[in-house]
């Protein structure tokens, strides 16, 4: 309310035509892009490689497409906006989500949700090692959290769960919504991401949700081989394959091509990664940290 929310502030100051489109596409849905990006496995593969047998660094792929996101966005604060009531909101931080497996060899065991902030200024270790911290907290036999038990109070009384979200949902429009809710729930990150190669499936282009305010949903698949003719002879290269859905509304066309070029360049050249950027850009007012 009054431009400020538990999880940003109002941007003001914009182009009129940026402002006018959430009106013209009220909902998230209406505004979904969906992009395709292959990132070179070879290269991923030799850095997590070379990592491994000089450094003894152990990372993923996921891990660095997600260390990738954060310098991106450290360089381009505007695609970590979001719509809400129709209005541009500036996160106020450097968030992501994902889906784990309880127990990766037993699928029966149902699954948990991870959600990670940032710092901007994170190398690829500091990225690797909020997330290894967070799913290990989320592995196994936990005790039910905050929002089990609220869903299972929730769920216990018929026809209060649609109570309860129809007025929850009228809150967070007004930004009156109780803060632990978004600390909690995963719909309030600025990006979320999937790994289906672990389930062996191909990339997909996920849905943006209309509840919370995600602004890009990443999709890695399984490996893909692609010809390709280099120095004059064809070969079979390997390929990461990235579905991307991004909500248009939140920025130009112009802030999010410089953003995934910066992504592209990062995948291309993870190493740069391991070091803290020179300069980090905030949405005026809206400087956040996230300490280690």
């Amino acid at each position: 309310m009054f431009g400020r929310r538990p999880d940003g502030r109002r941007v003001k100051g914009m182009d009129p035509i940026m402002r006018i489109t959430p009106y013209i596409m009220p909902m998230r849905c209406d505004a979904q892009v969906f992009l395709k990006h292959r990132a070179d496995l070879e290269v991923l593969f030799d850095y997590t490689r070379r990592q491994k047998l000089e450094k003894n660094e152990q990372i993923s792929y996921m891990q660095i497409i997600i260390a990738a996101y954060v310098r991106a966005i450290s360089r381009n604060p505007a695609v970590n906006r979001y719509i809400m009531n129709k209005q541009v909101f500036a996160r106020n931080n450097c968030s992501a989500a994902f889906t784990i497996l309880k127990d990766p060899h037993d699928i029966d065991k149902g699954e948990a949700v991870v959600k990670i902030k940032f710092d901007l200024r994170d190398t690829v270790y500091d990225v690797r090692d909020r997330i290894v911290a967070a799913v290990d907290a989320n592995r196994g036999d936990q005790a039910a959290g905050f929002i089990d038990k609220l869903l299972a109070f929730v769920f216990s009384v018929p026809g209060l769960a649609t109570v309860i979200v129809a007025l929850v949902r009228l809150l967070d429009r007004y930004g009156l919504a109780p803060s632990v809710l978004m600390e909690e729930l995963p719909f309030y990150v600025g990006m979320y991401i999937t790994n289906t190669a672990s389930i062996r499936l191909h990339d997909v282009n996920h849905h943006l949700y209309n509840w919370g305010n995600v602004g890009l949903f990443f999709g890695m698949g399984t490996e893909e081989r692609v010809a390709v003719v280099e120095n004059g002879a064809a070969r079979m290269k390997r390929y990461l394959p990235i579905g991307i859905t991004a909500d248009e509304r939140v920025c130009s066309g112009a802030h999010y091509a410089r953003f995934f070029n910066d992504m592209k360049r990062f995948l291309e050249h993870p190493e740069v990664l391991e070091t803290p950027p020179e300069e980090v850009r905030f949405d005026e007012g809206c400087e956040y940290h996230q300490p280690k």
